[in-house]
């Protein structure tokens, strides 16, 4: 039993590296595409101003709360289910 918990530390630790690389990696993609749209909606305005760094810190106070962001979670517990299902079915079937 002490494996199974070393183990799904372990695992935890590793998904939680992930995960941290996951979400800077989408949430960098997603200020990228805000920045090119506020450049796309404000041609004369394009560049780093004031008013596009407010637009893209708002816009992604609500990115935070989608779906897709909360998607990212799933790096989480998805393995972490799938190796403890696994483990007690062969071990206890």
């Amino acid at each position: 039993m002490i494996a199974l918990f070393r183990l799904i530390g372990l695992v935890l630790v590793i998904e939680l590296i992930f995960y941290a690389l996951i979400y800077i990696y989408v949430r960098s993609l997603r200020r990228e595409a805000l920045e090119k749209e506020w450049d796309r909606r404000h041609p004369d305005h394009a560049g780093p101003t004031e008013e596009r760094d407010t637009f893209v810190r708002r816009s992604m106070l609500g990115y935070s709360k989608s779906l897709r962001a909360r998607l990212v979670g799933l790096v989480l517990v998805l393995p972490l289910v799938v190796i403890v299902t696994i483990i007690f079915y062969v071990n206890y079937k």
